[in-house]
Parts: structure tokens; sequence; C-alpha cells
């Protein structure tokens, strides 16, 4: 890949997460522009009137000999034709989650920007926060101990979406943690799903990610329809166990020093059958960045010096692989092997460092 120093940035689509890009790519003084382009003028205007250098555009080909690079923050099932066609005019692209609606789409997205040589980068926010990858050291290092499930909660009352279930709105974030947790795909997904106040798309589901070769499930509870707002993963091993929350302004990891043991051998009617420890709860120190600048910021320096990318296309297609395989259950009512939908079952490569 040719480095591109100093890019012109261009961001498609300002609705809330577009402009969330716009103040943090308006703040990297390695970006020479910051173009923003949507067909509703009444979303523009508000931005240019707050960051005066913004260019604006209502259309993406009026746009695209202006920028550089493009940030993709439409709805999900407009992302494949767009980032075709900002990748096919040599762009660099990142693409909000999920990368794609289908695994057919996402891969055509990784081949595309092979044969152009350009960055390709999924929106896989939390691969950037700081407690995340805290919480994957404690799971890769062995400290937990054997592994025996991890649980995840996405809730809240909305954001309903008009194209997409709440499988593919909300658990995009749960199954990239669990990936870089784990460092690979499940062998096979299960999903349940529900619709409540909205007619045409799941509202409430319940994926069980299985990874048969350690006897360990994963398993990740979404909804948009729920009175609390839940952020949580939570990682159970057979020395200790770790809780996730991202809501905590201050203790986002907590490492509690508990475990269940069962007695060897022949059990001992007399005795209680199973031993239980309890320890220190404890709060490692995590660093305080915004996950989405220190995204944002790895993409421009991707593009401006060729560096090694986080979160490639590659990463966004073994999402869509457990999505179209959750989505796949819930409509047949089974369990669905990865294999069926292109996924490798192989480790996931980890690039680069801990943010």
């Amino acid at each position: 890949m040719k480095p591109c120093p100093d890019p012109r940035v261009g961001i498609i689509g300002v609705g809330y997460w577009g402009s969330k890009h716009v103040r943090v790519l308006h703040s990297l003084e390695s970006v020479s522009s910051v173009a923003i382009i949507d067909s509703r003028e009444e979303r523009l205007r508000p931005l240019v009137k707050s960051f005066p250098s913004l260019r604006g555009f209502t259309d993406l080909d009026a746009a695209l000999p202006h920028v550089d690079a493009l940030v993709i923050a439409t709805p999900p099932t407009t992302h494949v034709p767009i980032a075709l066609k900002a990748l096919s005019a040599g762009k660099h692209v990142l693409v909000e989650k999920p990368l794609a609606t289908s695994s057919a789409g996402a891969q055509q997205l990784v081949d595309t920007a092979d044969q152009q040589d350009v960055v390709l980068m999924a929106g896989h926010t939390f691969e950037y926060n700081s407690a995340v990858w805290r919480l994957r050291e404690l799971v890769q290092s062995g400290a937990l101990g054997e592994l025996f499930y991890i649980d995840s909660a996405r809730l809240n009352l909305g954001l309903y979406q008009t194209d997409v279930n709440v499988i593919w709105d909300l658990a995009p974030h749960d199954v990239s943690i669990i990936n870089l947790l784990m460092g690979r795909q499940p062998s096979s997904v299960q999903a349940w799903g529900s619709r409540h106040a909205h007619r045409r798309f799941e509202d409430v589901a319940y994926l069980r990610m299985t990874y048969e070769d350690i006897g360990m499930s994963a398993h990740i509870h979404v909804s948009w329809l729920d009175p609390c707002k839940v952020r949580r993963v939570t990682v159970v091993g057979s020395r200790k166990m770790a809780v996730y929350n991202d809501l905590s302004a201050e203790e986002r990891i907590r490492v509690h020093d508990k475990s269940v043991s069962f007695p060897a051998g022949d059990a001992d009617l007399t005795q209680p059958p199973m031993s239980y420890r309890y320890g220190d709860i404890t709060s490692p120190y995590v660093p305080a960045a915004e996950p989405l600048a220190v995204q944002d910021e790895h993409f421009v320096t991707c593009v401006a010096t060729g560096a090694r990318n986080r979160t490639p296309g590659r990463s966004g297609l073994a999402v869509v692989q457990v999505l179209e395989a959750a989505q796949t259950s819930l409509q047949s009512g089974r369990p669905t092997s990865l294999t069926a939908h292109g996924g490798v079952r192989a480790d996931l490569a980890v690039s680069g460092a801990r943010p």
C-alpha cells in the first residue's frame, strides 16, 4: 500500500455516530481536511456551522475527488454498495459495524480492498477499548483458570433501527469482543429472538456461541426493549471471575477471587457436594481514552503510513459470519455451524498492540 500522508477524510452519514466521527477527525492534526456527505441538508448545516472548515456534500460521487479516505456511518444495508464504490475509486475505507449484512458482501469488500491495495477497517470500536484489552489479558494469561463460560448483555430502551434487527444492530459489538477474548470464532451459533414493539424485526434476542473443542459457550443477550441500560461482559473461570462494566466510571474491570470446586474421588454423602472459595475483589488500572478517538486515529495512521490495521476487513468478515449464522439459526430454530457460513474456525490473528 502506498502511504498517504495528511489524508483528506470524508464521513458519509452524519447522524448520531457520524457526527461523533466528525468531532474526532476534525481534532486530528494529521488530517488535512474533513468533508461530510449526507443527502439530508438539515444534517449538514449545523455541523458546518459548528466546524466552519468542513466541506459539505449531498452526493458521494461529488465528494470522492476531494477525499483520500472515507468513514461510512450509514444504515447497515447500505454499507456494501457505498464501500464498494469508494474502494473501487482507490479510497481507504472505515465501515461502521457491521461491515456488511451478509458474508458474501463482506467477502466482496475484503477482496476489493486487496485488489486496490487500500485500507479496509471494520469499525469494531470496542477492540480499541483499553478495558476490553485488559479483560483479554486476564483470559489469555490463564489468570482466571479454565474458562467455564462468557456472558454478555447489551440492553437499553431503543434505539429501534429501520433496516436490521437487534442482532445485527447490537450483537456485532459483543461478537467482536468475544472473538478478541477467545482469539477465534465459535464452532456453532444458536439464536432465539422475539418481536414485541416491532412488527418486522426482532427487538430482543439471545445468542449462544459454542466452542466444541473446549466444551465452552459464550452467551449474548441484546435488547431494544429493556428498562435499564446495560453494557456488561462476565467471564467465569475455574479460579477467578471477571466483570467488565462499560458504564462504570472508574472500576470498569472487577476481578472476583471466587471459585467453586467439586471434591475429587467418591462423593462423601455426609459433606456438602461443592466447596466455595471467596476472596478479594480487585479492580486493575485501565487507562482512560475514548475508544472512538483511538480507532479513528489508528485509521488515519494506517492510511498515512501503511501501519498494520488492527481491525482489518477480515476481522469484520469473521463477525458477519457469526451474525449470519445466528440469523440462520433464528429462522430454523436449530444451531448453525460456522462452516456453513464460511467460518474458518481457525485462530483469529490479533494485530497491533494493546490501545
